[in-house]
């Protein structure tokens, strides 16, 4: 066996965290720190409005990620428990068979998108100048999307293989070239919205390069081999069991960003929206730590199932939830001091600044939980337990939030529309603990239910098989 996979259910569990992790959470704070320059950018250099246009674009955009982690989030759990299942090849197959499934999804999202564009922009409630800004925007992201399906439903794959640092390495080149290009086309070309987008399809063309290049060489325990991108239809079926949960996840946040930005334009207009937009990029860089440790303890939760080492699997979840933990309660305490300090990075529009720096501290207000809420989720992805999984991501962010969107300003107004995520958040609370509990009893070194997650992912060798993959989300 090779020794990056190996370590894995070898090395001390802290020692692994600190290894797959810190690379992780690096690159995440960087794509989050990405995105929070380029608001700056649309929001202080072309306008409020601007960000209005961006914001109304995000149910597209997500959308397009969904695909990405339907593909990438089931490959790399897949391979993460074939490695522990000393099963080279199929790891192999699955990560061949990926690539071929995100280029048939970069070919229909791009086809599909761009002819139907203009009635998409106006069902997400795009109009006059918001609309133009929101099509000049997303015009270019769609048509370079191959790129960021390739980047992004690979990059994954690097840590389950045992490379965190070359996963990381992929998104801080990402997040760099978008930075650097970001400051050359708005700030010296001056080519406005259009030069953020150009700026990420470019970044995301890199981020491809070199996630390809990667699986070609030998620095890596699988490598992407030709023979293995004919799909194969058993594999298809296990890999899009494991990732129809974030997949799942993903559509319905897309779906509450619609009934976000419409309740929001119905009760304050284009500042409303546009507070949301600077909400977000906030929101995404408090998360984004707590997501690259979710992505670190990953194949190591998942390697350690499909070797059936137990205790240590469970030390791996628990350590990582006292760490998340911790950091999304000192967070909680920064944003609820400080809100006004961040909406005004975005503009100094004092609409904007009044709505967004109110809504951020209800619409954060249970952010100390935020941390638990992930890694539980995501130790059933981990895992292989697909419906838990969906279950309690959907909760959390559709099942109640949607629902909770639609009656809650009837009654509070705009107050409403932001306690909607603190007490969808709460549901989520319980029903998170409820399922870790029940699953937590069965995850014993004699008796645990490894068998059933084999029948979602581990496919017969024998027959013909096709595969999926890719990454994270929190609003």
């Amino acid at each position: 066996m090779r020794k990056n996979e190996k370590r894995l259910g070898e090395e001390p569990i802290g020692k692994l965290l600190m290894q797959f992790s810190v690379p992780a959470i690096i690159g995440m704070m960087v794509i989050s720190m990405y995105s929070v320059v380029d608001r700056i950018f649309v929001g202080q250099v072309v306008g409020p409005l601007a960000i209005t246009g961006i914001s109304l674009t995000f149910p597209l955009a997500i959308i397009m990620m969904a695909f990405g982690m339907l593909i990438g989030i089931g490959t790399g759990a897949t391979i993460s428990i074939k490695l522990g299942q000393q099963k080279k090849e199929e790891a192999e197959v699955a990560l061949g068979n990926a690539f071929t499934l995100l280029l048939i999804v970069a070919f229909l999202t791009t086809t599909i998108g761009l002819f139907f564009l203009d009635p998409l922009l106006q069902v997400l409630g795009a109009k006059s100048q918001s609309l133009v800004y929101a099509k000049q925007f997303i015009q270019i992201i769609m048509a370079f999307s191959v790129f960021q399906f390739i980047g992004f439903g690979l990059n994954g794959s690097m840590s389950a293989s045992g490379n965190p640092k070359f996963g990381m390495m992929t998104m801080l080149m990402n997040a760099l070239i978008n930075i650097l290009l970001l400051i050359v086309f708005i700030g010296f070309f001056k080519w406005g919205i259009r030069g953020s987008a150009f700026a990420t399809a470019i970044a995301q063309g890199c981020s491809a390069i070199w996630v390809l290049s990667f699986f070609r060489s030998k620095k890596t325990t699988i490598r992407l081999r030709f023979r293995n991108l004919r799909l194969r239809k058993d594999i298809v079926k296990k890999i899009l069991s494991i990732g129809l949960a974030p997949f799942t996840l993903q559509l319905g946040s897309s779906l509450v960003i619609l009934v976000l930005n419409k309740q929001l334009f119905a009760l304050s207009g284009d500042m409303g929206v546009a507070a949301l937009g600077a909400i977000f990029p906030v929101t995404m860089f408090l998360v984004m730590p707590i997501i690259g440790l979710s992505q670190g303890a990953q194949p190591i939760i998942g390697y350690n199932y499909g070797a059936k080492k137990i205790d240590r699997l469970k030390k791996a979840f628990l350590i990582s939830v006292t760490i998340a933990s911790i950091h999304a309660i000192v967070m909680s305490i920064i944003v609820q001091l400080f809100p006004h300090f961040f909406i005004q990075m975005f503009s100094q529009d004092k609409e904007l600044v009044a709505i967004g720096t109110h809504g951020m501290r209800i619409y954060l207000a249970m952010m100390p939980f935020v941390g638990y809420l992930i890694l539980g989720a995501n130790f059933f992805t981990a895992i292989g337990k697909a419906p838990q999984s969906m279950f309690l991501n959907l909760s959390r962010q559709v099942i109640f939030f949607v629902p909770l969107l639609l009656i809650l300003p009837h009654y509070f107004g705009i107050n409403g529309v932001w306690l909607s995520m603190p007490l969808s958040d709460m549901t989520a609370l319980v029903f998170t603990t409820i399922l870790l509990v029940r699953q937590f009893k069965h995850l014993t070194p004699d008796k645990d239910d490894i068998i059933a997650a084999e029948s979602v992912i581990s496919p017969d060798i024998t027959e013909p098989y096709c595969i999926s993959e890719a990454s994270e989300q929190a609003l």
